[in-house]
């Protein structure tokens, strides 16, 4: 239960300037909880390898140089650390100027690939796999049509929910949906219902 859940927050903070808290004004946090406001970046660096390599895009050419793959997650544009090439590909569709975005890691090869534009085939994915899943009713939903978020924020995307051979479930899309990331969570839902879900383990590519 949360006291304060059915309240807006500007309504919060009057209450607690009300009462007299010397928090009532204070700035919203945007750090992550359990660490406090610092670099992201520097933080996970004590605890994650971070061996340099390249980034390629979808030609194979070499575009720059990563800091390390478990910096960078998929659907990334910010920080990724390159910018346009000279060599134009407006024969395929994109733009000298269009945005970078990490769309797949090498971990073998210690390499990651970088995207121009948000709707780049490598970005969008079909149907995905999930597992180490949780049901608000203990048991998986029956097969059949439901709705998933595989992002925070998104809008509820149409899909049909199955039964995958590792006691998860897969999700076949109605619609591709953009940057679906292993080790994110899928999230199942009957209209305004939270049925549970599961962590992301694989993704089928859209077709071309």
């Amino acid at each position: 239960m949360f006291p304060v859940g059915e309240l807006p927050k500007t309504e919060v903070r009057r209450i607690a300037e009300e009462i007299g808290l010397p928090v009532a004004a204070k700035k919203d946090s945007t750090g992550i909880c359990f660490i406090g406001e610092r670099p992201f970046r520097e933080f996970l660096s004590r605890y994650l390898a971070n061996t340099p390599g390249p980034i390629q895009d979808d030609r194979g050419r070499t575009i720059g140089e990563h800091v390390g793959l478990s910096f960078y997650t998929l659907g990334q544009r910010k920080g990724i650390g390159i910018g346009g090439l000279k060599e134009s590909r407006r024969a395929k569709g994109g733009s000298d100027h269009a945005p970078w975005f990490v769309a797949r890691k090498d971990m073998a090869g210690n390499t990651l690939y970088a995207v121009q534009g948000h709707d780049h085939p490598w970005l969008l994915s079909s149907a995905l796999t999930a597992d180490d899943t949780s049901w608000v009713a203990g048991h998986a939903p029956a097969k059949g049509a439901c709705a998933a978020k595989t992002r925070y924020r998104q809008s509820d995307a149409a899909c049909a929910i199955g039964t995958a051979a590792n006691g998860g479930f897969t999700l076949q899309f109605a619609q591709p949906q953009w940057a679906v990331t292993p080790g994110q969570s899928a999230v199942v839902y009957d209209g305004e219902v939270c049925l549970g879900g599961g962590v992301i383990a694989s993704s089928e590519a859209a077709p071309d």
